[in-house]
C-alpha cells in the first residue's frame, strides 16, 4: 500500500540534521540564510533527503527534547529567522541588534528563547496591515480546528504560571463554554500572537521546503508517537486518552528495557483510548498526519510498534519495569490511513524490541523501517540484520541516529574490543575512531538499502562530543551545532563522489 514511500525512496540517501543544529548569529539554528545554505549543500552533494528531527514547541522543562511538546499540530517560534523577519518588513536591522550572550557552538535554549520572543512581540504589532496580514487571516481559517486551541492553552498557561492545565480552575481545566469565551475575550491579545507566531513559522518553513523541492530535495520529518500530558491536545481532548474523572493519567508510556536501558525507560506519556479513537475513524490522527503531509514529503513515524502492541506502566512507577503489554489498532489505523492518503509515505522507526507482529504489519503495508550500522558489529555479526550483508531494499540504513553516540564517538568510547576488531576485519584494514566514521558511511552507501542516511556528525567525522541526545539523561541534550567552517564545498565535493560510485545520485 505504499508504493508511493517506496516510489519517493529509490535508490538514494541524504542527512539527518535538525534545525537546532544549523549555524545562525541567534544561539540556535532557525529557517534562515543557513537552512538555504545547507539546502545548497546537500544539492552539491547530490543528495535527495534532508531529514529533521520534529519541528514542535519545546520546553525547558523537558530538557528542550523535540520528542516532548505541548502540541501534536504546532512549530516551533524558536526556529524563526529574525533575518527573514527583515526582509519582510516585520524588523528592521537595528532590532537585530540586542545584546544578548550568544554561544557560539552549543545551542543556549533560554537566551535563543528570550531574544526570539522579544524580537516576535515587536513583528507582531507591525503585521496587522497589508497582504501579510491578509495571509495570517488566511492561515487561521485554514487551521482552526487546532491553532484556536492552542492559542488559548498557551494563554492560560501563562497567566496561570505555567501550570499543568489538570490544575486550572475547573470550569476551565473542563473546557465549560462560558468560561472559554471569557478567557478568549480576556487575553485576546497573548491569543492573537499565538496564531501570529504559527503562521509566521509557517510561512518560513513552506519557503524552505519549496526551496529544497526545487533542488530535488526531499524533507522526511519525524512524527512523535505519543503526545504529552500538558498539551492543548489532551486539555482539548481529553476523552482520546486513558484519564481519570480528575482527567489525570492512570497510565504512562514507557518501553521495556532494551538495548538503550536497563531499567526500559519511562515516558510517562498518555496513553491513547484506541477503542475511543476508532469510533471517529481515527479523525484525530488523521488530522495529525494531514498536517505532517503538508509539512514534510514523507513522514517517519517514531515509536512504530506503538500501534501494533505498546509498554502500559501503571501512574507512579519509578521505572518502567513494571508495566505490560496491550494489543494496538495497527492493521484497522493503518487501513484507514490509506483510505484517506492512497500511497501515504511513511516510515516505521522500528528499533528496539521488535517482535514478528510488528514485521508482519510493515510487510503487508510494504512500510520501509530502519537498519542501524552500529547494532551489526555483535557476536551474531553473519546473521545480525543490522549487518551490510543482510539488510533488505524495502529499508532506510543509518550509522546511527539521534539517541545514538557519533558513529567515531561509538568506536572510541563505547564499542567493545571485540567490536572494533569485527568491523576492522568486515572493513579489510584496521580502523581508528575517525576512519570508522568513514567506513560506516561507506558501508550504509553500498548497501542494498534503498535509502542512506548519515548524520552531519558522520559525514564530517565527529566524536562523542558532536552527540545529540543521550535518552534518559535531563540535561545538555539536543545542543550540538554545525559551524559555518564545517559546510564546505569540499565535504560537499567528497560526499557527491561517494554517492555517486554506489549509484545513489537520482535523474
Amino acid at each position: 500500500m505504499s508504493a508511493t514511500a517506496n516510489q519517493i525512496l529509490g535508490r538514494s540517501s541524504g542527512i539527518l540534521l535538525h534545525i537546532t543544529s544549523l549555524p545562525s548569529p541567534f544561539g540556535v539554528g532557525d529557517l534562515g540564510p543557513w537552512s538555504y545554505r545547507f539546502a545548497d549543500f546537500l544539492a552539491r552533494a547530490g543528495q535527495r533527503f534532508w531529514q529533521i528531527l520534529p519541528l514542535s514547541p519545546t520546553d525547558t522543562a523537558h530538557g528542550n527534547s523535540p520528542y516532548h511538546s505541548n502540541s501534536a499540530f504546532a512549530l516551533n517560534p524558536l526556529f524563526i529567522s529574525p533575518e527573514l523577519l527583515v526582509r519582510d518588513g516585520l524588523l528592521s536591522e537595528s532590532d537585530l541588534e540586542a545584546d544578548f550572550p550568544f554561544p557560539g557552538g552549543r545551542v543556549d535554549y533560554a537566551v535563543a528563547g528570550a531574544f526570539k520572543d522579544q524580537l516576535l512581540k515587536k513583528a507582531y504589532v507591525r503585521i496587522l496591515d497589508g497582504e501579510k496580514g491578509r495571509a495570517l487571516a488566511r492561515f487561521r481559517e485554514e487551521n482552526v480546528s487546532w491553532v484556536e486551541d492552542f492559542a488559548l492553552f498557551k494563554a492560560l498557561s501563562s497567566r496561570y504560571n505555567n501550570k499543568m492545565w489538570g490544575n486550572w480552575p475547573v470550569e476551565l481545566r473542563d473546557r465549560h463554554p462560558d468560561a472559554l469565551s471569557k478567557a478568549r475575550e480576556e487575553l485576546r491579545d497573548p491569543v492573537e500572537k499565538e496564531i501570529f507566531y504559527q503562521y509566521v513559522f509557517y510561512d518560513q518553513w513552506m519557503s524552505l521546503k519549496q526551496y529544497c523541492n526545487d533542488r530535488g530535495i526531499l524533507v522526511i520529518g519525524d512524527l512523535p508517537f505519543y503526545v504529552d500530558y500538558d498539551s492543548a491536545d489532551l486539555w482539548s481532548h481529553p476523552e482520546l486518552f486513558k484519564l481519570d474523572e480528575t482527567k489525570r493519567p492512570y497510565v504512562g508510556a514507557g518501553v521495556p528495557p532494551d538495548y538503550f536501558s536497563e531499567t526500559g525507560q519511562l515516558w510517562g506519556n498518555p496513553i491513547y483510548r484506541w477503542d475511543v479513537l476508532k469510533e471517529s475513524g481515527y479523525a484525530w490522527w488523521l488530522a495529525r498526519l494531514r498536517r505532517n503531509f503538508e509539512l514534510f514529503d514523507m513522514v517517519r513515524i517514531d515509536h512504530f510498534r506503538g500501534l501494533v502492541a505498546y509498554w502500559e506502566v501503571p501512574s507512579g512507577e519509578k521505572s518502567a519495569i513494571n508495566g505490560k503489554w496491550e494489543a494496538g489498532p495497527a492493521e484497522d489505523f493503518l487501513e484507514a490511513v490509506f483510505r484517506e492518503f492512497p500511497g501515504a509515505p511513511l516510515i516505521a522507526e522500528d528499533l528496539g524490541y521488535i517482535t514478528p507482529d510488528v514485521t508482519a504489519v510493515m510487510e503487508r503495508f510494504g512500510l520501509p523501517g530502519m537498519k542501524l550500522l552500529l547494532f551489526a558489529f555483535g557476536p551474531d555479526l553473519p546473521t545480525n540484520p543490522y549487518a551490510p550483508h543482510n539488510l533488505v531494499k524495502n529499508c532506510l540504513v543509518y550509522t546511527g541516529t539521534h539517541d545514538n553516540n557519533t558513529a567515531g564517538g561509538w568506536f572510541e568510547k563505547e564499542a567493545s574490543p571485540e567490536e572494533k576488531e569485527r568491523l576492522s576485519r568486515y572493513a579489510g584494514r584496521t580502523l581508528a575512531p575517525e576512519s570508522a566514521a568513514r567506513e560506516l558511511v561507506r558501508l550504509a552507501m553500498m548497501s542494498v538499502a534503498d535509502t542512506a542516511i548519515i548524520p552531519m556528525q558522520d559525514i564530517l567525522s565527529l566524536g562523542a562530543e558532536a552527540r545529540m541526545n543521550v535518552p534518559a539523561t535531563p540535561r545538555g541534550n539536543w545542543e550540538w551545532r554545525l559551524t559555518e567552517e564545517q559546510l564546505t564545498p569540499e565535504v560537499a565535493d567528497e560526499l557527491r563522489r561517494m554517492t555517486e560510485i554506489y549509484g545513489r545520485i537520482q535523474g
